[in-house]
């Protein structure tokens, strides 16, 4: 539990210069708690420098109950690596039984708690406390986030303990609770890195399984503990690791840090001992890139040791990058969009160039197309044509014929026929048919055969728009259902039915924009972040960055763009935004500028992917 205040007692700050940070601010246990009367919440802390670490005060002698429970959540949201401090204000089964690491529940706002009459005889030495507020995200035991939408309502019991005299709590729910704006500035998300089951190039593909941790408390360890003991819930099944099965740290080891060469040494116990030399280097290579996404250097190298302190491998960053293609891949050459004459455009991905028709049938007019999807490898497309009810794909070879349409629809207007198509990192191409007769999603393997329709058994409502990650794992959805439009991920499972041939579902979709409730467009942003424009209910339009699990990634959003009707964005995080804006055309937004006109007429801009 713990709640975002801000201490109405002493504190003290001093700023330091270490990566985590080492000095500390002292939060009071005194904050204001109602001994009856209306529900109150206490004022939130605010966000602190990411190199200022947060600590609380143990309980002063004789402090009141309602200090005492306001003491006590104040401590859950300092940086305490093991709530020494939080434990001081318990007593009894809670001391011993309470676990704050199984889960954290975010609310919108601090918990607000009074005296509940009922159970609370000051006189026998019993107070309980109500904590409600409005549950908006719940961070399990595996560090995974989720959101949510629903009321919190938990009790806490005190008792006046025997022998000392003091008010303690001796009843208390699981876990801890705190508000949005304590747990945006304790904890961080990072991704863990694992592999799929494809692989990409000759090189091992990587898929990103995005965690919360507590930013200042050791992070460096609780990523390295958090990637050796597998995938989430959500993604296991469709990830894999190289670690054995039960490999942890070795016993007795407490903290990792990379050293003033930014290496890392990470000691393992006996389940490890005897890897060969290249699991051990996909070993290394899930380190490297997990801590990467973790630190701002990230670390250069990392040594893996058996339970005896021998060596078992030592991998750099150079050789992790052939071990696995992490990310997108190889960087994009091109940006791609549809010309006002309907043809499929592409400008230098480093904006140094005009735009220019693709090479072959895509490029030459004939067909006039209204979206397209590039493959990764950026030597054959996909178009939809401008009336969208055909799809064809085609290479960039000059002198190509475009052949015949791949996939077709029969809705009856161009809303009602087939989204823009999206390429996975298989070489698999993927789009919907908005049909309302026929609603399909449908998968050509290496973009071409027959179709094949994905199951979705879980979909309730009309896919609009689909965007596949380039790890094949994950798919993004648009899906609109009772005049609501909202983004959901869903997890891409292939397998073979009863005959043998190749079957593909969509499963557990959960939603990645629980806020808004119009998105109009979107695109993966990086390895578990997408760009997408919505509004919230009685809001206006927007764009901003959202996290795969749903939360809010930290840093800055794009720049405001008025009228926005398509968005592009790159898995490599390097490369600007394309929009398609309905007052300005087609729009670039480079790190650190303002969204600058590329070309007047076009539309549907795309990377690759």
């Amino acid at each position: 539990m713990g709640a975002d205040r801000e201490g109405r007692g002493r504190r003290r700050r001093m700023r330091v210069g270490a990566y985590v940070g080492c000095g500390a601010v002292l939060l009071a246990g005194c904050a204001s708690m109602p001994d009856e009367g209306d529900l109150r919440g206490v004022e939130s802390t605010p966000r602190q420098d990411a190199q200022v670490r947060v600590y609380a005060l143990p309980p002063r002698e004789d402090a009141p109950p309602s200090e005492i429970v306001g003491g006590f959540l104040e401590a859950l949201t300092s940086d305490d690596p093991d709530y020494e401090t939080a434990r001081l204000y318990l007593a009894g089964k809670a001391l011993s039984d309470w676990q704050p690491n199984a889960s954290t529940t975010v609310l919108g706002e601090a918990p607000r708690a009074r005296v509940e009459p009922r159970g609370t005889s000051e006189a026998d030495g019993d107070f309980l406390y109500r904590l409600t507020g409005q549950e908006v995200a719940r961070v399990d035991a595996q560090h995974a986030y989720e959101p949510a939408d629903e009321a919190y309502n938990e009790t806490v019991h005190l008792t006046r303990v025997k022998d000392t005299k003091q008010w303690r709590i001796d009843r208390l729910p699981p876990g801890v609770v705190m508000g949005e704006s304590d747990f945006q500035r304790t904890y961080v998300s990072v991704n863990k890195y694992y592999f799929t089951s494809f692989a990409r190039a000759g090189r091992l593909g990587t898929v990103a399984d995005p965690v919360y941790v507590r930013r200042e408390v050791d992070p460096v360890t609780r990523m390295v503990r958090a990637l050796l003991k597998g995938p989430t819930r959500w993604l296991n099944g469709a990830a894999r690791t190289s670690f054995p099965p039960g490999t942890a740290l070795k016993k007795g080891v407490r903290s990792l840090t990379p050293d003033d060469q930014n290496k890392l040494v990470v000691p393992l116990n006996g389940k490890a001992d005897h890897v060969t030399r290249g699991r051990c280097n996909e070993m290394g290579a899930q380190l490297l890139f997990t801590l990467r996404d973790l630190m701002p250097t990230g670390v250069d190298e990392v040594e893996l040791q058996r339970s005896d302190g021998s060596q078992l491998c030592v991998l750099d960053e150079g050789e992790a990058d052939n071990v696995a293609s992490h990310g997108a891949g190889e960087r994009a050459g091109y940006e791609y969009f549809v010309d006002g004459e309907g043809r499929l455009v592409r400008m230098p991905a480093d904006g140094d160039g005009e735009p220019k028709p693709v090479p072959g049938a895509l490029g030459t007019g004939d067909t006039e197309f209204r979206s397209a999807a590039v493959g990764r490898d950026e030597d054959r497309a996909a178009g939809v044509s401008k009336d969208g009810s055909e799809m064809y794909v085609g290479s960039f070879a000059s002198g190509d014929s475009l052949g015949d349409p791949v996939v077709h629809s029969e809705g009856a207007t161009p809303g009602d026929r087939l989204t823009t198509p999206s390429w996975d990192g298989r070489g698999d191409l993927w789009v919907a048919d908005r049909n309302p007769s026929d609603p399909r999603l449908l998968v050509l393997q290496d973009g071409a055969g027959e179709p094949l329709e994905a199951r979705t058994p879980e979909l309730d409502g009309r896919i609009k728009a689909v965007r596949v990650a380039a790890d094949g794992v994950r798919i993004a959805l648009i899906v609109e259902r009772k005049g609501k439009v909202a983004l959901f991920i869903g997890r891409i499972e292939r397998d073979s039915d009863s005959q043998g041939e190749p079957s593909v579902s969509i499963v557990e979709l959960r939603s990645a924009t629980p806020r808004l409730e119009d998105v109009t467009a979107m695109s993966w942003a990086g390895d578990s972040r997408l760009v997408v424009v919505g509004r919230e209910s009685g809001g206006v339009q927007q764009m901003r960055y959202v996290q795969v699990d749903g939360s809010m990634p930290d840093g800055p959003q794009p720049a405001p763009l008025t009228g926005v009707k398509e968005i592009a964005a790159s898995e490599d995080e390097r490369l600007p935004l394309v929009a398609h804006s309905e007052e300005d055309g087609i729009v670039r937004l480079s790190s650190g500028s303002q969204w600058q006109t590329v070309v007047s007429e076009g539309t549907a801009p795309v990377y690759p992917g």
